[in-house]
C-alpha cells in the first residue's frame, strides 16, 4: 500500500515521523528511542515524500500496485528490491532490476543499510531514517536513583527512564543545559548497567586540541607522529567492557565525525598511523548543550552520527523547571558541606534560593551552598556572606554564547515566575481571583505554579485541580 506524504516539517527534522501519530510536531518529548526497523523516504524523483514504514515484516519497492512502496518512475522495475530486518540491521536487496539500485554511485545486490543511508533505484533516491516515538516511563517513586537527587515529576520520569534503559546496551545520547548533571546521568546509567564492573571513560570533546582528538580517542601506534615513542591507547580501548562517555559531543569537529562514525558502525578502532582495526566492546553515552538537530540543520553536525547517537535521547531539564527540588537539593548539599556543624538556612533566605532563575543550575547551586558553609559564621547561612555570588531576583542578563532559544527561554523563564509570585501574593494565593485578573485559565495557572514549586500553598482542592 502507497504512504502518504510526510509534512516538510518532519523532513527538516530528519526524524521520520510515525503516520500513526497523533502528537503535535513542534511538541519535542523530554525523552525518545528509534523503533525497530525505519522509514524510507523518496526524496528524489516524480513520487518525492513519498515513504514506506518497515517493521518486522519484508517490504517490496517497485512499479507494482502489489508493493508496500508504489513508484510510478518508469525506470523503476516492478518489483525492484526488497528490504527487511534481519539480525537487527537493515538489508536491502536488488530483485534483478533492468536498471539497478545504488549507493554512492556503485551498484549492489546486497547493501545493510544505517539511518541517513541513501539508494537510488533508477531516478529515484530513497532515504532510511528512524522512526522516533516519545517514551512516557512510569514516575519512580523514588526521590533518588543512585547519586541523582529530584521529588519533582520530571525527574521522577527521569529515574523510571533510567531504570529501564540502564540494563541495555543502547546507545544514549543526553541533551541539557551546563550544569544540569549530565555526566552524573551518564555515571548512573553505567553503574546500573551489566557493565557496572567495566570501565566507565569519559572523553571530553571540548577539552582536547582538535589534532590530538583521534589519537587520544583511537590511539597510536610508535612514529605515527612526533611524539609518539611508543604504542597508546585510545579512550574507546580503555573502554572496552565498559562505556565511554563522549561529553560535549557538540563540540566535535566536522572533519573529525567520520572517524567517530566508523568507530560506531563497526565497533572497531584503527590508531592513528595502524594498518587493522581493533574490536571494542563499548557501550556509547553521549552529551552535549547544543541542541542537535538544529547543528545538523547548520551543517555542522553530521546527520547520520546524529542518527547513531541519539538511538535513545534524554532531555534534562533545567533547575528553574524543577521548584520543587529547590528545597530537597539545599539540604542535601548543607548536609553535604557542613563538616558535622548543625547549619541550618533561614527561610527568607531559602526564599531567595527559590526565585533566582540558576542560569548555572544544579551546579551552580551547589557552588553557592558549599561556599556558604565554609564561610558561615554561626549554626545560620547567611547568603550575604557570599559578595559577589550572592543570588538575587535581578533577571538574568543575555548570554550572546548560548543558542538563541536557550536565552530567550531563560528570560521568559524569569518574567513567568516573577510575575506569578508578584500575582499570588497580591491575591493571598487565591487561585480564581489571580487567574482572573491575569486573564489565564485556571489549569495553566495551577501548571505555572507548580512548574515553579509555588503550589505547596494553594488550597488542597486548587492543588489537585479539583
Amino acid at each position: 500500500m502507497k504512504h502518504s506524504a510526510e509534512s516538510s516539517a518532519t523532513r527538516r527534522e530528519g526524524i521520520a515521523k510515525d503516520p500513526n501519530s497523533t502528537s503535535v510536531l513542534d511538541d519535542v518529548p523530554e525523552f525518545t528511542r528509534y523503533r525497530p526497523g525505519g522509514v524510507f523516504l523518496v526524496i528524489s524523483g516524480p513520487d518525492r515524500g513519498e515513504q514506506v514504514v518497515l517493521s518486522d515484516k519484508p517490504i517490496t519497492i517497485g512499479s507494482s500496485p502489489s508493493c508496500e512502496l508504489v513508484l510510478s518512475d518508469r525506470t523503476v522495475s516492478r518489483r525492484h528490491a526488497t528490504a527487511q530486518l534481519e539480525d537487527h540491521q537493515v538489508v536491502v536487496r536488488d530483485l534483478g532490476s533492468t536498471n539497478g539500485s545504488f549507493t554512492h554511485g556503485a551498484r549492489f545486490k546486497e547493501l545493510v543499510v544505517g539511518f541517513g543511508s541513501e539508494i537510488t533505484l533508477g531516478k529515484t533516491v530513497l532515504k532510511f531514517l528512524p522512526q522516533e516515538e516519545a517514551l512516557k516511563p512510569v514516575e519512580s517513586e523514588e526521590d533518588r536513583f543512585g547519586s541523582l537527587l529530584g521529588c519533582d515529576a520530571k525527574m521522577r520520569r527521569l529515574f523510571g527512564l533510567l531504570r529501564d534503559i540502564s540494563p541495555t546496551d543502547s546507545t544514549v545520547l543526553i541533551q541539557g543545559e551546563t550544569g544540569t548533571g549530565k555526566e552524573l546521568v551518564a555515571e548512573e546509567i553505567h553503574r546500573h548497567s551489566r557493565r557496572a564492573s567495566g570501565p566507565f571513560v569519559v572523553f571530553d570533546c571540548g577539552a582536547v586540541p582538535r589534532e590530538l582528538i583521534e589519537s587520544l580517542l583511537f590511539g597510536h601506534v610508535k612514529g605515527a607522529f612526533t611524539g609518539a615513542i611508543s604504542d597508546r591507547q585510545g579512550a574507546f580501548a580503555e573502554a572496552h567492557g565498559g562505556t565511554i562517555f563522549l561529553d560535549e559531543i557538540g563540540e566535535l569537529a566536522l572533519e573529525l565525525q567520520p572517524s567517530l562514525l566508523r568507530a560506531l558502525d563497526k565497533r572497531a578502532v584503527r590508531p592513528v598511523g595502524g594498518s587493522s582495526y581493533r574490536q571494542v566492546d563499548v557501550r556509547v553515552i553521549a552529551a552535549t548543550n547544543r541542541d542537535l538537530r538544529e547543528e545538523v540543520a547548520r551543517k555542522t553536525f553530521r546527520e547520520d552520527l546524529f542518527f547513531r547517537l541519539a538511538v535513545i535521547r534524554v532531555q534534562l531539564p533545567a533547575l528553574r523547571e524543577r521548584g520543587r527540588d529547590i528545597d530537597l537539593l539545599t539540604d542535601s548539599f548543607i548536609e553535604q558541606f557542613s563538616s558535622g556543624k548543625p547549619l541550618s538556612l533561614p527561610p527568607s533566605e531559602l526564599n531567595r534560593l527559590r526565585s533566582y532563575s540558576w542560569p548555572g543550575n544544579v551546579r551552580e547551586l551547589r557552588n553557592v551552598i558549599e561556599r556558604a558553609c565554609v564561610l558561615a559564621k554561626g549554626d545560620s547561612l547567611n547568603l550575604e556572606e557570599l559578595g559577589d555570588t550572592i543570588v538575587h531576583s535581578a533577571p538574568p542578563s543575555i548570554r550572546s554564547s548560548l543558542p538563541f532559544k536557550e536565552a530567550k527561554g531563560q528570560l521568559v523563564e524569569h518574567f513567568e515566575r516573577e510575575y506569578i509570585v508578584d500575582l499570588m501574593k497580591r491575591h493571598r494565593m487565591n487561585l480564581s481571583a489571580a487567574a482572573r485578573e491575569a486573564q489565564i485559565d485556571r489549569k495553566h495557572l495551577r501548571e505555572l505554579l507548580r512548574k515553579y514549586g509555588l503550589d505547596n500553598r494553594l488550597d488542597p482542592a486548587d492543588r489537585s485541580g479539583e
